[in-house]
């Protein structure tokens, strides 16, 4: 059987006693490592566990899942997915694989972002389509999040952005020459992101959103480091919320007062959070 493993969002020890029963018996235990990170290296995983880890990345989880689900009809084969197998990325493709091949899947679920985000006090049935925010690129800067972020705003609802990882990347020139040389891994921060929205938002000109829009930038979800910061998109172009992984949710104009006075705490100027919030959120609280 192939058992998708949820870890959860933080370090070895929040897999569930489930999914690490699995691990412990699997034939060969992987870790997708390419769309997430857990906050510990593979070498913790690797103790907790008592097993070796075979790390995933992009390349042979699309193209070798043949590798990956060898001999699953016959034994187990553990596919560790940071957060949940089936929440902020999917894994459908894998499952519809070993499918075809008549294997056997099992599915153990864990927190996620899509959950994990209600640390902030946002109350997560307030929350419209999640999009993803890409680094960009001097020639390319896609902005088709900008049409999912116009569809909640247009209802109220508040929009949780997904902010890019970039692991195991090949620069344009090494692609070219089929060298097989990897750029250092590098994390989106809510203040590049932020400085992106307003980019889009100049080059777009709907008034989807602004410099005074409120947001909150949300940083290692479940850790205990966790940190969380509130201001308007401006203000969160300067913040550091130190190491990754990043969120951000910009705030709909639905927030209820409750989730006004949660996030209060965390703004970087409260003046500016309250005039923000009465020109452009308090009339529909």
């Amino acid at each position: 059987m192939l058992h998708l493993v949820g870890l959860g969002l933080a370090d070895e020890k929040d897999i569930t006693v489930r999914g690490l029963e699995i691990v412990k018996k699997a034939e060969r235990v992987y870790l997708e490592a390419y769309t997430a990170i857990l906050l510990v290296d593979k070498v913790k995983l690797e103790a907790f566990y008592g097993r070796p880890v075979i790390e995933a990345d992009r390349e042979l989880v699309e193209s070798g899942s043949d590798d990956i689900l060898a001999g699953a009809d016959k034994t187990d084969i553990a596919f560790l997915v940071v957060g949940d197998p089936f929440g902020a990325t999917t894994h459908t493709d894998l499952v519809l694989r070993a499918r075809e091949l008549g294997i056997q899947t099992n599915v153990v679920p864990n927190a996620s972002i899509m959950s994990g985000i209600g640390c902030t006090g946002l109350q997560l049935y307030n929350f419209g389509q999640t999009v993803s925010m890409v680094f960009f690129l001097e020639n390319w800067k896609p902005s088709s999040f900008y049409d999912r972020v116009r569809e909640n705003v247009q209802i109220g609802l508040h929009t949780l952005v997904l902010l890019d990882i970039k692991v195991k990347e090949q620069s344009m020139e090494n692609l070219a020459r089929g060298r097989r040389i990897f750029e250092p891994p590098r994390y989106m921060t809510v203040a590049q992101c932020a400085s992106q929205m307003l980019e889009t938002e100049e080059e777009r000109k709907e008034g989807v959103y602004g410099p005074d829009s409120l947001a909150v930038g949300a940083a290692r979800v479940g850790a205990p480091d966790q940190k969380m910061v509130v201001g308007t998109l401006k203000e969160l172009c300067e913040v550091d919320m130190g190491e990754p992984l990043h969120s951000l949710v910009l705030l709909g104009r639905r927030t209820h007062d409750l989730e006004r006075d949660f996030i209060r705490q965390y703004a970087v100027n409260e003046a500016t959070f309250d005039a923000s919030y009465a020109k452009y959120y308090g009339a529909s609280s």
